[in-house]
């Protein structure tokens, strides 16, 4: 004899705690793929400073490769002191944009072009840089204006990279501090940064009690990559009003160079 096929009972109700349970998994797990995405893969920065004009200025929203350089402590939010040195660790090339940590506030990060590979000399002479007595040449390319100075007439000049291509320094004229300096030696282990905006960008040609002084291998962050984003200045995150007329389309999705 067939016994009739009773109705499946509902499930469960489910309750107030399971609910939210299943949310705090679900936000653990969002936030562990996403350090480990900072950690090892990509990483978003806001540049705050004109020292790097004209490849980012204030306002660019940049993203920086975590992957090229190997890994360090800087490579982890709030640089935990947890270990020294780099895993898988590999050289900058000269010409690379990269970010740091500032050697005299690890808690800040920095961007620069790195100019000098350990056991380096440079020196700059009349603007001119020199590393291991050999003059990185320079070509003008014209009068331009600083937007951040007031639209202050520079001049802008292409120097090459190792990895191939030029890439654009801007210069206020002569008699500027830092345009003629001493030998600087990178000790081993070292890097010697440069900003873009020489005449305005405090780097390694000061004292880290002042300004970069030499970049250890350990503070590097990574290679800055693409800026996704721009705002032009008077922008503010804390004006909303402000966030589509600051907007600059010309800006978005540029590769670094």
């Amino acid at each position: 004899m067939t016994t009739p096929t009773q109705a499946a009972a509902p499930p469960p109700a489910r309750t107030f705690a399971s609910e939210a349970l299943d949310m705090a998994r679900t936000i653990a797990w969002a936030l562990a793929i996403a350090l480990v995405a900072r950690i090892f893969i990509f990483q978003p920065c806001t540049i705050p400073s004109d020292s790097m004009e004209p490849t980012v200025r204030t306002g660019d929203y940049i993203l920086v490769s975590k992957w090229d350089y190997g890994f360090s402590r800087a490579s982890i939010p709030f640089n935990p002191p947890l270990f020294h040195g780099r895993l898988f660790g590999r050289d900058p090339m000269r010409g690379d944009v990269v970010v740091f940590r500032l050697p005299r506030d690890p808690n800040v990060d920095y961007i620069k072009r790195v100019i000098g590979l350990p056991g380096d000399r440079v020196q700059l002479k009349d603007g001119v840089v020199y590393v291991n007595g050999k003059a990185i040449p320079r070509t003008p390319g014209g009068v331009t204006h600083d937007p951040g100075l007031g639209d202050l007439a520079v001049t802008r000049y292409f120097e090459p990279r190792a990895r191939g291509g030029d890439y654009v320094t801007w210069d206020q004229g002569p008699g500027h501090d830092g345009d003629d300096t001493g030998v600087y030696r990178v000790p081993e282990g070292s890097y010697f940064m440069l900003g873009d905006n020489r005449d305005n960008s405090l780097d390694s040609r000061w004292p880290e009690a002042v300004g970069v002084g030499f970049v250890p291998a350990e503070n590097l962050v990574g290679r800055a990559r693409l800026s996704l984003i721009s705002w032009r200045y008077g922008a503010s995150i804390m004006k909303p009003w402000t966030w589509i007329a600051g907007l600059e389309p010309d800006r978005f999705f540029r590769v670094l160079r």
